[in-house]
Parts: C-alpha cells; structure tokens; sequence
C-alpha cells in the first residue's frame, strides 16, 4: 500500500471544547494495540486572549487505567511546542492553527491532557490520535 488511507487510523482523544480558564481537558485513552506509533494532532480555534497558556502532557501506559507522562526520548517534536504559549495571537501561530506531537513509546495505551493556565483563556481546542503503522493492513473505515 502506497496510500495513508489504508495504513492509518483516526480517534477523538479531545473533542473540540472551549478551553476554560485553569482547567484540565482529559484525553479518552487510546489503545493502540496493532499500530507501530500514533501522531497527535491539536487544533487551535479562536483564542483571543494574550495571556492563555495551554499545556499538553502525553500519557503512556499498559494498562488503561494506570498511565504516567511520557518520557521526551519517546515523543517526537516535543509537548511545549504542541502547546500554545502566551503572546501574540496571530492566525496560524497562537490561534488558528494545527499542531502535532507524536508517539513512538512500547506502551499499549495512550492520551494527552490539556492543561490552561489565564486569568481569562478564550478559544477552544480539539485533539486527534492518527494511529500509524498497522500490523495488518489495510485498516478498517472509519
């Protein structure tokens, strides 16, 4: 298969949701049993407020109810550049925009938490798992 159609698959981690001030968006736990990695993809809406910092902590483990942070040697690009720092909010750089974090740890199971810190923080966010290299292709639709 020459397609990423056929060797990937989708999961909602966070569904698209305002991002609050001082809260904690919990990711649905990823099972990634049959895939050789997974790729996060964080979408920035709107955000207008200047001072929203959205922090994203990877979580790995073997059972789904037990998950710890992920070491930096098992992500690929890093959380803080996935994440979205206070300061200008410019289309495609702090509001607007996509980012992507990935996965290339043993551990069956997988998320990613979002942490806002502002007094304010206007906007909203979404995540998603691309599931990659499958044991077996091609994978199921959806």
């Amino acid at each position: 298969m020459h397609d990423m159609h056929n060797t990937t698959r989708t999961k909602r981690v966070i569904a698209p949701v305002a991002i609050g001030a001082n809260a904690t968006k919990s990711g649905t736990v990823i099972d990634r049993q049959g895939y050789g990695g997974v790729q996060f993809v964080v979408a920035y809406g709107a955000v207008t407020t200047t001072g929203t910092v959205v922090t994203l902590v990877v979580k790995e483990g073997d059972v789904s109810g037990t998950l710890t942070s992920v070491a930096d040697a098992n992500l690929l690009g890093t959380e803080a550049l996935a994440g979205l720092a206070a300061g200008d909010r410019t289309s495609e750089v702090g509001k607007n925009v996509a980012k992507r974090v990935g996965y290339r740890g043993m551990k069956r199971y997988v998320t990613v938490d979002a942490i806002s810190t502002g007094t304010t923080s206007v906007g909203c966010i979404a995540i998603s798992a691309l599931l990659h290299s499958p044991s077996n292709a091609p994978t199921a639709n959806p």
